[in-house]
C-alpha cells in the first residue's frame, strides 16, 4: 500500500532551509528502509491529477534517479535494486506509469514518458516487461485515444528506442512502432502536438528500421512521410523532419539515389528561406554526406583487396548548386556575433559544410569557390569581404597542393595585410585562414611550403603585432603560430628558420598570457598551448640556452600563483587553471631539455626546486592541477632517473591520494601512468613502495566503485612494477594473476556489439597482456618457475583472443608478445603445453600477413622463440 508522501514533497522545495532539510531527510530514510514502496508512492503521486504539480514533478525527479545516474557503478546498483523488487509490485508500479501518460498535466505526461523508457531500459534487454509496446501501441489504435494521450505515447516510443538496443525488439515489434509513429506524422489526422511527437520519436526509431528500409515500397512510405513534414507549416516539426533526413543521411546513404533530387530541393528551400534553426538542419544533411563519402573514399583505397561500401558521389553531382548554395549562406553573419565555441549560426555551418566538400571533391571546389573569393575579398562591405577570407579558409584542406599553392602563394600578402582591416571579424577569419594555410601548406621536411626564409621576416612580425588584438583575434593568431611552428618540427639536427625568432615569439606569447582580458575567447590557454609547441617544435641545439632561460621564468610564475588572494570559488578556478597551464609548460620544457645529455643538467640543477613547487601545487587540491603536475612528475622523474627516489618520502603521500581518488578518476587514471614513469626510473628503488601501491592497486580493481576506464592501466602498472623490482615480485604474483584471469573471463562475457564495450575490451585485453609480459620479463633468469603454473591460461587466454576478428591490432601485438616471452622466459617447461595447443601456428601467419611492420617484427621474434623451445633437446 503507498503512502501519502505529497506533504514531504512539498516540504523538500520550500525557501525555508530547515524545512527543507529535514524533508529530504525523511524522503531519504523512507528511500533508504523500503525502497520498493516509496517508488510504488512516487508513482502513485505522479498518476494522480488532484496532486499539485510542484509534489508531482519532485516525485517524477526522485523516481528517474532511482533508477538511472550518470555514474557507471551508481548506474549498476540501481539496476540490481529495481531487479530485487517483488514482480508484483513493479507491475503495480508501471501500470501507474502508463496510466499517467493520459493525465492532463503535460509535465507529468512528459516525466512519465521518461520513466517507462528508464524501465524499459532495465528490463527489456533482460526479455522482461514484454507487454509494453503492445500497450502503448493500443493507446495508437483505441477509438477515441485523445490527441494528448497520443502525443505522450508517442514520445515515450522515441525514449523507449533511445534507450534500448535494436537488438531488443522483434522485427514484428519495430514494424509496429513503425507504422504507429508515421501514421501520428499524417497531417490530416493530428494534432501539432502530436505530429511533433511522432517526427522525434521516428528519429529514435531509425536505427531500427533497416529491414523496412531494404523493403523499397515500406522506404518509399517512410521517406515520402518525413518529405512532406518537412514542409510542415510549424517551424519546430519541419526542424524535427530534416533531423531524420540527416540521420537518414548518414544510416541509410546507399539508398537514397532516387530520393535526392527531392532532397537538394527541400534542403536548398529551406537553405534560402526558412528559419535558422530549419536550415541549420538541412545543410547538417549535406554535412552528413559528406562524411559518408570521406569515410568511403578513405575505405575505398586501392591496395585493400576489401569490396568497399558503394559510393554514389552525390556531392559531386550536385557540387556546382551546392557550392553556391552554401557560399550564400556565409554572407548571413550574424552582426554581434560572438567569437565562443558554443556559438553556431548559418554562417558557421555552411562554412563547416564547404570545408567537407572540399575534403570530398578535392580540386573540383577550386574553379567554383575562387570567383566568389576575388569577387568580394576587397569589398566595401564588411560582410563580403569575411565570406571571401572564410570561403578561402575553408578550401585548404582536401585540394592538392599542386591546385592550392598558387592561389595561396597570389593571395598570402594580401591576408597579410587583412590582418589590419577595421571589422574585427574579417580580422578574426583572417588570423584563422592563416592558421589553416600553415596548417596544410607548411611542411618544409616533405618539401612543401608556403613560408620561405624571404617571407618568413614579414609573416613574424605581422603575428606578433596582430597578437596583440582583441582577445578573439589574439587567440586565433596563437593557433597560426601553433601551426608555423609545428612546420618546423621535424627539421631534424639541421637549423630551423624559426629558431632566430623564438625569443620574440616566447616574449610575446607570454605578454599573451598575461593580459587582463586573457580569460576571453580561451586566449590565456591558447597562448600556454602554443607556447609548450614551439618549444617542443624548437630546434634543441639552437634554442637550449633561451629553452634554459624560460625554465626559471615559468617557475617564477608558478610559485607567484601560490600567494594569489583566494576569496570566492572564481578565484580558486582561476589559479588551478593557471597552475594547470604553467605546469604543462613545465612538462615540457623538462621533456625537451632532458632529450638531450648536454642540455639534461639543466634539468637535474633545477630538479629540487622544481618538485618543490609541485608539491606546493598539489597542496591546492584542485582536481584539473592534480592532472597537469602529475603529469609533469612523470616527465620529471624519467628526466632524473634514479636520482628520483629521494622524493617519493613526500610525493608518495599525493601517489595514494591519487590512487584512491574514484570520483575524478582522470586523476587517478593519470597516477597509475605516473608510477608506471616512477618504475622506469627507479627499478628496484621502488621496491619500498611497492606493498602499498600493490595494495590499493589490488584493492582498485576490486572495487565496483571505481570508473573502468582506469582499470587497463592498473593492469599494464603491474608489469611496470614487476619489470622494476624482478624477482621481488613473487609475493605479488598470485593475487594479481588472480585478477588478471578474472578479468580475462569479463572480456570473453563482453557484448560484442556494443561498440562502446569493445573499445573498453580491446584497452583490457591488451593491458592483460602487457602485464603477463612485465611479470614474465621480470622474472627472466631468477625466479621464471613461479609463471609455470599460469602458462596454460595465458596460452588459452591467447587462443580466445585470436579467434575474434574484431581485436585490436594493439591487442593482436600484445598478445603475441606475451606468448613470445611465455616460450622465452619458462622455456622448456612450456613446450608440452605448446604442443597441446595448436592455433598459434595459424595466428602467427596471420600476424606474419599483416601490413603492421612492428606487428610482424614481433610475430617473428615469438616464432622464433617458440621454434627455438620446441627443436630443445
Amino acid at each position: 500500500m503507498a503512502m501519502e508522501i505529497t506533504q514531504f514533497l512539498l516540504a523538500a522545495q520550500s525557501a525555508d532551509a530547515r524545512v527543507r532539510t529535514e524533508a529530504e531527510a525523511s524522503l531519504r530514510q523512507f528511500q533508504e528502509q523500503n525502497l520498493p514502496l516509496f517508488l510504488l508512492s512516487l508513482s502513485v503521486e505522479l498518476e494522480n491529477n488532484d496532486k499539485p504539480a510542484e509534489s508531482r514533478r519532485l516525485a517524477g525527479i526522485l523516481l528517474k534517479n532511482s533508477l538511472d545516474a550518470k555514474d557507471s557503478a551508481r548506474k549498476d546498483h540501481l539496476v540490481k535494486q529495481w531487479f530485487a523488487i517483488d514482480v508484483a509490485l513493479k507491475s503495480q508500479i508501471k501500470e501507474l506509469l502508463l496510466r499517467t501518460l493520459g493525465s492532463s498535466a503535460l509535465e507529468a505526461r512528459h516525466t512519465s514518458a521518461q520513466v517507462i523508457a528508464k524501465v524499459a531500459s532495465i528490463e527489456i534487454p533482460q526479455k522482461q516487461w514484454p507487454e509494453l509496446v503492445g500497450s502503448l501501441l493500443n493507446n495508437m489504435t483505441q477509438q477515441g485515444s485523445p490527441a494528448h494521450l497520443k502525443q505522450s505515447t508517442l514520445e515515450t516510443l522515441g525514449y523507449v528506442c533511445e534507450e534500448i538496443s535494436h537488438h531488443d525488439l522483434v522485427q514484428n515489434e519495430v514494424n509496429s512502432v513503425l507504422t504507429a509513429v508515421v501514421q501520428g506524422m499524417n497531417q490530416s489526422e493530428n494534432t501539432a502536438e502530436v505530429r511533433l511527437a511522432a517526427t522525434k520519436a521516428l528519429l529514435n526509431a531509425l536505427d531500427f528500421s533497416q529491414t523496412n528500409f531494404e523493403n523499397e515500397m515500406e522506404r518509399n512510405y517512410i521517406m515520402k512521410m518525413v518529405c512532406e513534414t518537412a514542409c510542415s507549416k510549424e517551424a519546430e516539426i519541419r526542424q524535427a523532419a530534416f533531423e531524420c533526413l540527416v540521420s537518414i543521411a548518414s544510416t541509410y546513404y546507399e539508398v537514397l539515389e532516387q530520393y535526392m533530387p527531392t532532397l537538394f530541393e527541400l534542403t536548398s528551400n529551406a537553405v534560402k528561406g526558412d528559419e535558422e534553426s530549419v536550415a541549420l538542419q538541412a545543410i547538417e544533411f549535406w554535412s552528413s554526406i559528406c562524411d559518408e563519402e570521406i569515410d568511403r573514399q578513405e575505405y575505398d583505397s586501392p591496395d585493400s583487396g576489401d569490396s568497399s561500401p558503394p559510393h554514389s558521389c552525390f556531392i559531386e553531382k550536385a557540387l556546382p548548386h551546392l557550392v553556391q548554395m552554401l557560399l550564400e549562406t556565409l554572407l548571413k553573419q550574424e552582426e554581434d556575433q560572438d567569437h565562443d565555441d558554443d556559438v553556431w549560426n548559418i554562417s558557421m555551418a555552411g562554412g563547416t559544410c564547404l570545408g567537407l566538400v572540399a575534403r570530398t571533391v578535392g580540386d573540383g571546389i577550386v574553379p567554383l569557390v575562387m570567383p566568389f573569393v576575388e569577387k568580394n575579398i576587397s569589398s566595401p562591405d564588411w560582410r563580403s569581404r569575411e565570406a571571401a577570407t572564410y570561403a578561402f579558409g575553408s578550401i585548404l584542406e582536401g585540394p592538392t597542393i599542386d591546385k592550392l599553392a598558387p592561389m595561396v602563394a597570389a593571395g598570402l600578402e594580401f591576408l597579410l595585410n587583412a590582418t589590419k582591416d577595421g571589422n574585427n571579424h574579417v580580422r578574426d577569419t583572417t588570423a584563422w585562414t592563416l592558421s589553416r594555410i600553415f596548417e596544410f601548406l607548411h611542411s618544409p621536411d616533405s618539401g612543401f611550403s608556403v613560408i620561405s626564409p624571404e617571407n618568413l621576416p614579414r609573416i613574424v612580425s605581422v603575428l606578433l603585432e596582430s597578437i596583440k588584438d582583441v582577445p578573439n583575434v589574439a587567440e586565433k593568431v596563437c593557433g597560426a603560430i601553433y601551426n608555423l611552428a609545428q612546420g618546423y618540427e621535424d627539421s631534424g639536427a639541421n637549423s630551423s628558420l624559426l629558431s632566430p625568432y623564438l625569443t620574440e615569439i616566447i616574449t610575446h606569447l607570454l605578454a599573451a598570457a598575461e593580459r587582463t582580458d586573457g580569460a576571453e575567447s580561451k586566449l590565456r590557454g591558447a597562448a600556454y598551448e602554443t607556447l609548450n609547441e614551439v618549444v617542443r617544435c624548437s630546434n634543441l641545439s639552437e634554442a637550449s640556452s633561451i629553452i634554459a632561460h624560460l625554465l626559471p621564468a615559468i617557475m617564477k610564475k608558478l610559485a607567484e600563483t601560490m600567494d594569489l588572494p583566494i576569496i570566492s570559488t572564481d578565484d580558486r578556478e582561476k589559479q588551478a587553471e593557471l597552475q594547470a597551464s604553467l605546469c604543462g609548460v613545465l612538462q615540457v620544457i623538462i621533456q625537451k631539455l632532458s632529450g638531450r645529455e648536454d642540455t639534461k643538467p639543466i634539468i637535474m640543477q633545477n630538479a629540487d626546486d622544481i618538485m618543490r613547487l609541485f608539491l606546493r601545487v598539489f597542496g591546492c587540491h584542485s582536481s584539473s592541477v592534480h592532472e597537469e603536475a602529475m603529469l609533469a612528475i612523470g616527465a620529471l622523474a624519467y628526466a632524473t632517473g634514479a636520482e628520483f627516489v629521494k622524493y617519493m618520502p613526500e610525493l608518495f603521500k599525493y601517489l595514494q591520494m591519487g590512487l584512491q581518488n574514484f570520483e575524478e578518476y582522470q586523476v587517478c587514471s593519470i597516477t597509475v601512468g605516473v608510477i608506471g614513469d616512477i618504475c622506469r626510473a627507479l627499478d628496484e628503488k621502488i621496491l619500498p613502495f611497492c606493498d602499498q601501491i600493490m595494495g590499493l592497486l589490488i584493492q582498485n580493481l576490486q572495487s565496483g566503485a571505481l570508473h573502468r576506464s582506469v582499470k587497463p592501466p592498473m593492469f599494464s602498472c603491474f608489469g611496470d612494477i614487476a619489470l622494476a623490482i624482478g624477482a621481488h615480485f613473487e609475493r605479488y604474483v598470485a593475487p594479481a594473476v588472480q585478477i588478471m584471469q578474472g578479468a580475462a573471463q569479463v572480456c570473453a562475457q563482453m557484448d560484442t556489439l556494443d561498440e562502446e564495450l569493445m573499445d573498453y575490451a580491446n584497452q583490457l585485453r591488451r593491458s592483460i597482456f602487457e602485464a603477463y609480459s612485465g611479470i614474465l620479463q621480470g622474472f627472466k633468469d631468477t625466479k621464471a618457475e613461479l609463471m609455470m603454473p599460469y602458462a596454460q591460461h595465458l596460452l588459452q587466454f591467447v587462443e580466445l583472443v585470436s579467434k575474434d576478428p574484431l581485436r585490436d591490432e594493439s591487442v593482436t601485438k600484445a598478445a603475441v608478445a606475451a606468448m613470445g616471452d611465455l616460450a622465452d622466459v619458462v622455456g622448456e617447461n612450456t613446450k608440452q603445453l605448446f604442443n597441446n595447443f595448436t592455433f598459434f601456428g595459424e595466428f602467427l601467419n596471420e600476424c606474419l600477413e599483416s601490413e603492421d611492420e612492428d606487428l610482424k617484427v614481433t610475430a617473428r621474434w615469438t616464432q622464433g622463440m617458440i621454434a627455438r623451445l620446441m627443436h630443445s633437446s
